[in-house]
């Protein structure tokens, strides 16, 4: 076992907590300077668009888990462990005790290119029964992105390959526009949402499962709802969607993708629903040139609930946080930034399809974050992205 998973929590949180009374972060500990953009990853560097209206909340900063390498999700089971997956190959856990350990399970046909790897996780809506969790991931021979489902014993030391979910999901041979995330609604059923491949004919493809958000059964068939009864597609048009949040009390579906170099977007969707990337303006070739919502070439389009207009800020994750500790935030989206550097509050409209308000939090603090995961507490469980001693953070309302 590698040492840097030999951590106990006390001597990780004695020396990474740090309480922040601003968005970045800064009285607390000194930032940390945004890493370069991994391999794979195509978009530059830049600054948030959207300025902070109100004052954000103040919080505390855990750090739960380091020495990781581009850790893409993290969930926490009901007994406390929290299970991380790094993107090139390792599931990775951490006890309620603090114990930090290696999962064993057999990834010996990922495919881990570029943005492609280990990916979203997802625990299944009965976990303490069945204690089975998903993964969304790059395979190998064929080359696709599938969604698998496993169990894992209940001393957290081996996973176990049930079934394949879902598979063809298309894979470029560099690893572009993988997607991929996973959402298990209350009712059981997931929502994926996945990426285009960088291949200009496959976001309105309606016989390709990339550029879309699936609607599937737990055994892969297509579930009950979606437009077309026979089709996992629940919405298509999507450019590479990495991010996926119900709204509470709603049951509003939320994405975020990543825009080409302006308009990473929140979308709200709608079964059925376009959503107008269509990069495939000169035959053959894939455009990027073309706007993330096109209603010029794609009829009926849905625009964006909110867009970080130019240049892109590259937004990978995407959840709602609630509680009386978030005071007038509670309730907000909130979405995270890799170029950028920071979690970006947004505070909806009552509809739900327009940004009323926002604020930022951990601005230039923690470098690169990808993933958002809600705990019951009203915490947020946060991932790093830069490749380099990457962190699982907590974030918790003061």
């Amino acid at each position: 076992m590698s040492s840097r998973l030999r951590r106990t929590a006390g001597s990780l949180l004695a020396a990474a907590t740090l309480v922040c009374a601003a968005a970045s972060c800064t009285n607390a500990e000194p930032p940390r300077t945004p890493v370069a953009k991994p391999p794979g990853d195509t978009v530059e560097e830049t600054s948030v668009t959207v300025p902070a209206v109100s004052a954000p909340p103040s919080v505390t900063v855990e750090i739960l888990i380091d020495g990781l390498d581009h850790p893409w999700d993290v969930v926490r089971a009901p007994d406390g462990t929290l299970l991380t997956g790094e993107r090139g190959g390792r599931f990775v856990v951490r006890r309620p005790d603090g114990q930090v350990t290696a999962l064993q399970a057999d990834l010996s046909d990922l495919y881990a290119v570029g943005e492609t790897g280990l990916m979203g996780l997802a625990l299944s809506d009965d976990f303490a029964t069945d204690r089975t969790f998903y993964s969304c991931q790059g395979h190998r021979d064929p080359d696709d992105v599938r969604v698998l489902a496993w169990t894992v014993d209940p001393d957290w030391t081996t996973a176990t390959r049930v079934r394949t979910v879902v598979s063809g999901m298309p894979v470029a041979a560099g690893g572009r526009h993988a997607g991929c995330r996973i959402l298990v609604h209350p009712d059981g059923t997931l929502y994926v949402g996945t990426g285009d491949s960088a291949r200009p004919t496959v976001p309105q493809d309606r016989a390709s499962l990339g550029g879309k958000v699936l609607h599937l059964n737990p055994d892969g068939t297509p579930a009950a709802g979606n437009p077309d009864p026979g089709s996992p597609i629940y919405t298509l048009g999507h450019r590479n969607v990495q991010g996926l949040a119900l709204q509470p009390g709603t049951g509003r579906i939320y994405a975020v993708e990543q825009g080409t170099r302006r308009d990473d977007e929140v979308n709200l969707l709608e079964p059925g629903g376009n959503y107008g990337y269509r990069p495939d303006r000169e035959p053959g070739r894939y455009d990027e040139s073309v706007p993330m919502t096109d209603p010029d070439r794609v009829p009926g389009a849905i625009g964006a609930v909110w867009s970080s207009g130019s240049p892109t800020i590259a937004t990978p994750g995407l959840a709602f946080v609630t509680g009386d500790a978030w005071g007038p935030w509670s309730g907000a989206l909130v979405v995270s930034s890799q170029q950028a550097a920071r979690l970006i509050l947004l505070k909806l409209s009552e509809d739900g399809r327009s940004v009323v308000d926002s604020a930022t939090l951990l601005e230039d603090t923690y470098g690169r974050l990808r993933s958002l995961t809600p705990l019951p507490d009203g915490s947020l469980l946060v991932t790093t992205d830069n490749g380099d001693d990457d962190r699982i953070l907590r974030v918790i309302p003061n």
